[in-house]
């Protein structure tokens, strides 16, 4: 290395005028990127100054738009025994002067199956029909171009839908109309119903890849990817609540709660809401009216006590043919006491930051109480890489669990959510496990990814031994990944929405992991060759009940079911068919359950064996798939061959709580980065005018 003598005599031979002239090269090249920066910077700034309060988007060429499309929206729900059917009623309001086509991307309930819309347009009312999804795209953009209104409703994913509309005119509104039925599910002495409103911004790994030409303009603020190749299509813009006009994104909400028998208590850990009784009927509406859609809503009702279901048996008639529903509360067992290597896995990723990472913090040290002595435990970390606090899992005793807990109050969210490293390392020491005990994971995270199929693929390869319990974190978690993730993995999922519902929610969690109530467990029908679902079927764990739909089995005869204990012995018990009920969109639960089944199988079967498989029974049961999309048109145009159409992309909130501020879009503009950039740029005039006299 040169000595600071060495290098000032190297400097002293260099001739001074090229120095100078070097130097004014480079100042002119920083004036000119300069006036650039500042030019666009000061556009924004202004273009906030003047339209503040109303939603700016960007088309797909780039241009601004002013003012954006309103939405607000309308459930209502009647829940009738296990099965909850809602009418969702969202309206688009055109307050522009321009002739809109607006794409809402938007969260359904994980397990929705979507079976009707319907389009409102002034006086006209067009029922959708279920078409082949690139038939109705083709069929969709036709009508746009021709100037007529048109509606379409594709599945991104389970629980993840678009909305396209086209020709809103200047002024007007139009409504679409979703009809969706979604199983209640009901685990620990009480019924929970879930209707989310907006999505955490989701985590797209893989290199970005270009959009293909032949794809229609989604305005997703993501790139598809190596492993997401249709982020585009998953990533609608998320801007904060108030970023938005105070009328819209708003939502009322209605519940009908006719449980088929006593209702004790209802309750939401969420919003505030209140119960108006008419006999064993509640209905249930939030106290301050309309709800802001920056989070899900969730309703718990409880029965009344000595009036919990132990059994019950559903039947429907559908196009000739018979389904039944069955439901089956096994007795609760003791707690065996066995040793468990517990590990959790927390996520400390970006969407994390913020109600989030406390609620995981807290719940993580929750869980770390419930160890006992002999039981081993590890706690691993996750954002762009996996940490652990051990190498390996270790003892529990006070020194261990003293450093994890430290370990977990200095957690800080921030990176992005390489869940496939996390689940890998987690899931790689089951062949290790020591003889006599039981390997269970325990998985915290708010589930913000985009490829979840390629996850599920990891956890079915990779469990051996080993359960999976997933924690949903935050008032938006991605409840799809969060159910299926504990289905593949044999185990079950819980949900933390606020920080005062940790305590409740993780005893009931973490008191079931401790024994399970029956595994191995089978059912025999009547009719030898019906085929419930779901097959097979998962472990129960304490609270839990057995559920299984069938189709071609009357409602006569017994079931028998029968399954292991803990201990090892053996139980069975038989169910009357001849009680049934009637029971409403049964067929469709089957159907839905079908798909999924279907669909868990695309690693071992063509794609074009699933699709034309999922298709049909998309068509018979008018049930929305992947592969499938409602499409309604207007058979007269509106929109005059004179006036173009702009193209908008309709914004979710950010949920409450999070700050994942890096997804907002447009970001509200202000004079910050404009100051930022002028400070940057005049450091670097001083260095160069420091260099000019320095040798000049």
């Amino acid at each position: 290395m040169q000595s600071r003598a060495a290098v000032s005599t190297s400097l002293q031979l260099l001739c001074p005028a090229r120095i100078i002239r070097f130097m004014e090269g480079v100042s002119l090249w920083l004036a000119f990127l300069l006036m650039l920066s500042t030019h666009s910077l000061m556009a924004d700034a202004s273009e906030a100054e003047v339209t503040g309060g109303q939603f700016h988007f960007v088309d797909q060429q780039g241009a601004w738009q002013e003012p954006a499309t309103l939405l607000n929206a309308d459930y209502q729900v009647t829940v009738s025994g296990l099965i909850a059917t809602t009418r969702l009623r969202q309206t688009f309001r055109n307050t522009s002067q321009q002739w809109r086509e607006g794409v809402f991307t938007f969260p359904l309930p994980e397990q929705a199956g979507v079976h009707a819309l319907t389009m409102e347009a002034g006086e006209r009312r067009i029922e959708g029909r279920i078409a082949e999804r690139q038939q109705a795209r083709q069929r969709y953009e036709k009508a746009k171009e021709e100037g007529r209104q048109a509606a379409r409703l594709d599945q991104q994913r389970p629980n993840l839908f678009s909305t396209h509309l086209a020709n809103i005119p200047p002024g007007e509104s139009i409504t679409v109309e979703l009809q969706y039925q979604q199983p209640v599910q009901y685990r620990y002495g009480e019924f929970e119903l879930r209707l989310p409103t907006t999505l955490t911004p989701r985590y797209m790994p893989g290199v970005p890849l270009p959009v293909p030409e032949s794809e229609e303009w989604l305005a997703g603020w993501a790139l598809p990817t190596s492993q997401v190749s249709d982020a585009q299509r998953i990533s609608p813009f998320t801007v904060a609540r108030g970023d938005v006009h105070p009328d819209s994104h708003r939502a009322s909400v209605n519940v009908d709660i006719d449980a088929g028998l006593p209702v004790a208590s209802v309750s939401s850990p969420s919003h505030r809401v209140s119960g108006i009784r008419d006999g064993d009927r509640v209905t249930v509406t939030p106290d301050n009216g309309r709800i802001v859609m920056d989070r899900d809503l969730v309703l718990r009702w409880r029965p009344v006590r000595g009036q919990e279901p132990s059994a019950a048996v559903f039947h429907e008639q559908f196009q000739g043919e018979d389904y039944l529903l069955a439901m089956l509360v096994p007795g609760l067992s003791q707690n065996r006491d066995f040793p468990r290597e517990l590990i959790f896995v927390l996520d400390s990723s970006g969407s994390m930051a913020g109600e989030s990472i406390r609620q995981a913090r807290q719940a993580l040290l929750y869980g770390l109480e419930t160890l006992r002595p002999g039981d081993r435990f590890n706690v691993l970390q996750f954002n762009s890489q996996t940490g652990s606090l051990y190498p390996r899992p270790v003892a529990v005793n006070a020194h261990n669990l003293s450093r994890a807990r430290q370990y977990v109050r200095e957690v800080t969210a921030g990176g992005g959510t390489e869940m496939a490293q996390a689940l890998t390392r987690a899931l790689d020491h089951q062949n290790q496990i020591p003889g006599g005990f039981v390997r269970q994971v325990v998985f915290i995270t708010d589930g913000a990814v985009g490829n979840e199929e390629a996850l599920f693929g990891v956890i079915r390869r990779q469990l051996g031994d080993s359960r999976l319990f997933t924690v949903g974190i935050g008032s938006a978690p991605n409840m799809h990944f969060m159910r299926d993730a504990a289905r593949h993995g044999r185990g079950s999922y819980t949900t933390v929405q606020d920080s005062s519902d940790i305590a409740g929610t993780l005893e009931s969690l973490f008191r079931k992991m401790q024994a399970p109530v029956l595994a191995d467990i089978r059912s025999r029908w009547p009719v030898a060759d019906v085929q419930p679902l779901p097959e097979p079927v998962p472990d129960l764990f304490r609270s839990e009940p057995l559920v299984q739909v069938v189709r071609g089995q009357p409602a006569e005869g017994d079931a028998v079911f029968s399954g292991t204990r803990p201990d090892g012995s053996r139980w069975s018990r038989s169910l009357a068919l001849g009680s049934a009920v009637a029971g409403t969109g049964l067929h469709r639960l089957w159907a839905k359950q079908r798909i999924e089944r279907l669909e868990d199988r695309r690693e071992s079967q063509s794609e074009d064996t699933v699709r034309k498989l999922v298709t049909d029974l998309s068509v018979k049961h008018q049930l929305l798939t992947p592969y499938t999309s409602f499409l309604a048109i207007d058979q007269t145009p509106r929109r005059p061959a004179s006036e173009s159409l702009t193209d908008e992309a309709i914004p979710v909130l950010q949920p409450a709580g999070s700050k994942a501020s890096m997804l907002r879009y447009p970001r509200t503009a202000t004079l910050s980065p404009l100051l930022l950039v002028l400070g940057l740029m005049s450091l670097m005039f001083t260095l160069c005018l420091y260099l000019l006299r320095r040798f000049g």
